[in-house]
């Protein structure tokens, strides 16, 4: 098992259940409310997985990889594209559930997190697997999962400053 790859399945799975959604216009408001209800949740609790354990160890063995100049620069990106996430998902509930305005909101949801997902797969995941050891990368998964799944019914998700999230874990 590799943390790596883990991210890049729940990438998918979020990238999936986005595009079925998308399909679901006319369906029961309570069907819609409740598969993004679980959307919702995915997206909040991956994050905070990603906060919680790929992210400090990135900072810790990453050096930039792609595009990106260093591992400070891959984890402030995470964090403000993470915070832009939440604040779109969140936005999704200011609209009636089935509306014009809540699929447009849902899209936006969705834009925010494939821009995000891109840029880590291109840069943070990249940098990580060159950097990481198999065993790092292993002991990550198997905690990053044990709280993705511990979690899987939602959190009480809250955006982080970069710079203290930074702060934090390079000192």
């Amino acid at each position: 098992m590799d943390i790596t790859m883990v991210i890049l399945e729940e990438h998918n799975q979020l990238r999936t259940r986005f595009a079925a959604l998308e399909q679901m216009r006319g369906a029961d408001p309570e069907v819609l409310e409740g598969f993004w209800r679980q959307l919702h949740n995915l997206l909040d609790v991956h994050a905070e997985a990603e906060e919680k354990f790929f992210y400090p160890d990135l900072l810790q063995v990453g050096t930039g990889a792609n595009d990106a100049d260093s591992a400070e620069e891959e984890t402030t990106d995470a964090i403000e594209d993470h915070n832009d996430i939440r604040d779109a998902a969140a936005a999704v509930g200011q609209h009636k559930v089935g509306s014009d305005e809540w699929f447009a909101a849902v899209q936006k949801a969705n834009v925010e997190n494939s821009k995000h997902m891109a840029e880590e797969e291109r840069q943070a995941l990249t940098d990580f697997r060159r950097n990481a050891s198999l065993q790092d990368r292993h002991e990550l998964a198997v905690r990053f999962l044990g709280y993705r799944y511990g979690n899987a019914g939602g959190i009480d998700a809250q955006d982080k400053d970069a710079e203290q999230y930074i702060a934090k874990h390079t000192a």
